[in-house]
């Protein structure tokens, strides 16, 4: 039976170690009947919506030692670079402001019809990558580039999904518009029923993933980079694996410590509180994490849930606000501890919309 997304907007997940496939086996990728925006799961269950990332091992050259193209020539890494002065909380909001003041989606030079995949126009790339590395930097984490082959890919890739109306990191050969080039995108990419510039607040937001979180720990991997960027009028491909980016933080939470934007908490879809604050690394092991936040010293309650592995870091966690919400002006002392390294940091929540 084949599954709908309300809305329609549709995402699927990419694992470091075993591709995410349709749950249904229907080639339509992890997709149920979920909210506005909803993100499909990691091929495990039936979740809400549809996002999905791939990995390696079941859809062939998607180790992330593999996988299509040689990193190097695809562009710089875009974002706004800070301007000098001013206090913490004035630096990100002038970043948040500035790299989102125009999210254009470009326009698409391709073809369903002919099945052509053409290319989506510089400023629509341009500005997925800088929202991309927006979210980074909020992180503390380095710029990311983009690939020239693995545009090219991920444009391949996203003409398929587009063409069939469907989401799949193993797309059958007989796929309308099926490709090489766009099956091996396929199997490297998070996957979205939306274009490329607001599929990067899909991925971050992630609902619908609440076993994972993978798209949002894609993006703020250490190992990211460079990425592949493709994107057709209503859907889109973000090529993630075999990145070369060598980051090793002890640990990346979001929302991150420090001056943290409002916007963020509801950039997308679905509001922070509702899919989850989340902390993942590839040098702690966070099973068993006992979570405590407290706001002026008073206690705000977690739900605390493992992650799947493996999805842009080895570990993670998920933590969901009860009874409480995200307020601007408020600073969350965050501690986690029963695990060999323990974690403390503060979140600010500044008034950046």
């Amino acid at each position: 039976m084949k599954r709908t997304v309300a809305f329609g907007t549709a995402l699927t997940l990419l694992t470091l170690g075993v591709a995410c496939s349709d749950a249904d086996g229907d080639g339509s990728g992890p997709l149920s009947a979920g909210g506005a925006g909803g993100v499909g799961g990691d091929g495990a269950s039936s979740t809400s919506g549809g996002t999905t990332s791939g990995g390696q091992g079941q859809t062939g050259g998607s180790d992330p030692g593999e996988g299509g193209g040689t990193p190097g020539q695809g562009g710089a890494g875009g974002g706004t670079g800070g301007a000098g002065g001013g206090s913490q909380e004035d630096l990100v909001c002038a970043r948040w402001q500035q790299d989102r003041a125009s999210l254009s989606e470009g326009t698409w030079s391709g073809s369903v019809a002919g099945c052509n995949a053409g290319d989506i126009s510089a400023e629509g790339r341009t500005n997925a990558l800088k929202l991309i590395n927006l979210y980074r930097f909020v992180a503390n984490l380095p710029p990311v580039a983009h690939d020239a082959t693995r545009n090219q890919q991920a444009q391949a890739c996203a003409l398929m999904m587009h063409a069939n109306n469907s989401l799949s990191h193993s797309p059958p050969t007989n796929w309308t518009c099926y490709s090489q080039a766009g099956a091996q995108g396929a199997a490297n990419s998070n996957i979205a029923s939306t274009r490329g510039v607001s599929a990067v607040d899909l991925y971050m937001a992630d609902p619908g993933n609440e076993t994972t979180l993978g798209h949002r720990r894609w993006i703020l991997s250490g190992a990211l980079g460079p990425v592949g960027l493709g994107s057709t009028s209503n859907a889109s491909c973000m090529w993630v694996l075999g990145g070369s980016g060598g980051q090793s933080p002890p640990f990346t939470a979001w929302p991150a410590p420090g001056k943290f934007p409002s916007g963020a908490l509801r950039a997308s879809y679905a509001p922070l509180d509702s899919t989850g604050w989340s902390i993942q690394s590839s040098s702690i092991n966070l099973a068993g994490a006992q979570v405590s936040v407290t706001d002026g010293g008073m206690n705000r309650p977690m739900a605390v849930t493992q992650l799947a592995a493996n999805f842009g870091s080895s570990s993670a966690i998920r933590m969901v606000p009860q009874g409480w919400t995200t307020q601007v002006g408020h600073t969350y002392e965050v501690r986690v501890t029963g695990i060999n390294s323990p974690i403390s940091y503060a979140v600010e929540i500044t008034d950046c919309p």
